[in-house]
């Protein structure tokens, strides 16, 4: 596919459907069975949503606010607003009212598409009390009473509105330019209000065009997507829908987190994209069922980790007896591990957050394939990413074709290229303060070594500067907290401070096994009072500190009363630690960590 010569994504899709026609597509589970839409009937239904909407008045340049967990009719929606010139605007699942309402008001949306009956409940407050939203359309919840000027329709009564009106929606498509926006993706908003980020459908198709240059080299064909991020995401709207669209890939949709295990090996996934968190998750719940097994199993497993990962980074040095062994660990130990992901993996790739390096090379010494790569939502949004042919997990590979990289003189990483956002809406100041010359601007701080491949230190806004002037990347360091199998989650403090605290959650596992051994209760807001599990949580930070620097050291930690999570808002949809967030939860309990003798 030439797609420097595609005009937009309308057409990319409807000439794909016209090639595969029958080929299956999108899947989802129903009744415990996966079923299949194929490239044809979605393209069917693409056309019937578009001209409904085009009926219901919804023209060019309008927005359409899209709030529904990852299912195919996602996927009909998005494409169907995108055919006739409007603009989507996804929405996270976990949103408030009041997100939802700000979102709706920001955006100035005219209607608002909503999946589930548990959904509408957040989605039809805000629309009543929005000041533009005039229409709330269900998938699947029931229609609600019309109040306050707003209508309430069904999906299918939407679909057959558009049956009797003209039959154009290819044309109104193939009129689009790639410089019309696609869609505004909210920014989850690691730090107050989220911005509207406008795509295009050029800057789209640049990412599409970077992905396939990168993921030539490992042999495309007939591709498996499974997708578990948050489609409201930059990450997965483009490089789990667009991406797979623009190859002809199958997308199946996963059921949850909790369900991640069991899909992968029924979906059987070929590439599959995700935030570290997953393969955090994914890390313990091999190592967990190692230990647990012990004996040869562990022998062996932990033999394969060590000559795996002396293959990946010196393989010279590997004697005859080596290769060999290694041979043999591969039908005895990673045929077994890449069983559990389906068995046709060809690669994992992550993004949306710094990937911890040991995590990355746990994987990639079973001989399972990951590459991490580095983006933001206002470069729709992968901006480098490691190569098949040569995987640096410690890095975030070299930039992807048609990006442009330098570094500015304070470290700043600056980016150019289509890829590039349109601007934020209803935001000129702050465009122009991110984007200066045609460069974006991403707060992000690395730089980009001899062989092109770029290292990222930190964020720039979250870059510790403790008493002494020294900056301590806290990321690096709640990435090595973490990587102990006690602890799941970590938030480093210490700004303008001599030294460096943190906020640390056990893992469920390790509270499960304490508790048991103590007789006491398991629960997390009990324990973190406990002094007892203080003492063990405090044995744990003495084996990290052996790996941190004398800067980065954790000289003392609080234990959270519950876990971070969206529903509390210390994290956002995509797992990212809302720091703002942690640090008003616990700033009475960090300030007095530094009150200790």
């Amino acid at each position: 596919m030439d797609y420097k010569a595609i005009r937009n994504l309308a057409t990319m899709f409807f000439e794909q459907a016209d090639k595969l026609g029958a080929k299956p597509f999108l899947w989802d589970k129903h009744q415990g069975q996966w079923r299949s839409r194929s490239y044809a009937e979605t393209a069917t239904q693409v056309d019937r949503l578009a001209r409904g909407l085009r009926s219901l008045g919804i023209e060019k340049g309008d927005r359409v606010v899209i709030v529904s967990e990852n299912r195919p009719d996602w996927v009909v929606a998005d494409l169907a607003i995108g055919a006739i010139g409007a603009i989507s605007v996804p929405a996270y699942t976990t949103n408030t009212t009041d997100d939802h309402l700000y979102i709706l008001d920001h955006s100035e949306a005219k209607i608002a598409i909503v999946s589930t009956e548990r959904l509408a409940r957040n989605v039809l407050p805000a629309a009543h009390s929005a000041s533009a939203c005039e229409i709330v359309i269900s998938m699947d919840a029931p229609e609600s009473d019309n109040q306050a000027g707003v209508r309430s329709l069904h999906w299918d009564d939407v679909m057959a509105m558009g049956d009797d009106g003209p039959d154009d929606i290819r044309a109104v498509a193939g009129a689009l330019a790639r410089d019309d926006v696609a869609c505004f993706i909210y920014t989850s908003g690691t730090g107050g209000r989220p911005k509207g980020v406008m795509l295009t459908h050029g800057s789209i198709l640049a990412n599409c065009y970077s992905a396939y240059d990168l993921l030539l080299e490992l042999g495309l064909g007939d591709e498996v997507f499974l997708s578990l991020l948050p489609l409201s995401h930059s990450y997965e709207h483009t490089c789990g829908m667009f991406f797979p669209i623009s190859i002809g890939a199958q997308i199946y949709y996963a059921e949850g987190p909790d369900k991640i295990a069991q899909n992968l090996q029924e979906a059987r996934p070929t590439i599959m994209t995700a935030v570290p968190r997953l393969y955090e998750v994914l890390h313990d719940r091999i190592r967990r069922g190692v230990e647990q097994a012990g004996g040869s199993k562990a022998k062996l497993f932990y033999k394969a980790l060590e000559l795996g990962q002396k293959r990946h980074e010196a393989p010279d040095t590997l004697t005859m007896g080596e290769r060999l062994t290694n041979v043999a660990l591969d039908l005895l130990v990673r045929k077994k591990v890449a069983g559990r992901f389906g068995g046709r993996l060809k690669t994992f790739v992550s993004g949306g957050a710094a990937l911890n390096p040991d995590i990355g090379n746990f994987f990639l010494a079973l001989g399972v394939g990951i590459l991490q790569g580095y983006g933001q939502t206002e470069a729709s949004p992968v901006i480098s990413c490691n190569r098949p042919s040569k995987t640096r997990i410690e890095t975030v590979g070299p930039k992807l074709a048609g990006v442009e990289i330098k570094i500015a003189d304070d470290g700043e990483i600056l980016v150019r290229g289509e890829l590039l956002m349109k601007g934020y809406w209803h935001d000129q100041e702050t465009t122009d303060a991110t984007i200066v010359d045609g460069w974006l601007h991403t707060g992000d701080i690395g730089v980009i070594e001899d062989d092109g491949y770029l290292m990222i230190t930190d964020r720039k806004k979250d870059i510790i500067v403790n008493s002494g002037g020294d900056n301590i990347a806290p990321a690096r360091v709640e990435g090595v907290i973490t990587l102990e199998t006690e602890i799941v989650q970590a938030m480093v403090y210490g700004d303008k401070r001599p030294n460096l605290v943190a906020v640390v959650v056990p893992s469920d596992e390790f509270i499960a096994e304490w508790s048991k051994a103590n007789g006491v209760g398991a629960d997390l807001a009990s324990l973190s009072e406990n002094p007892d599990f203080a003492k063990a949580i405090g044995e744990v930070m003495d084996r990290v500190n052996v790996k941190l620097s004398q800067i980065e050291k954790v000289r003392r930690v609080t234990i959270a009363t519950e876990a971070f999570t969206t529903d509390n808002a210390m994290m956002t949809p995509t797992l990212k630690i809302r720091r703002h967030k942690v640090r008003e939860a616990y700033w009475e309990r960090l300030d007095a960590l530094y009150g200790r003798g």
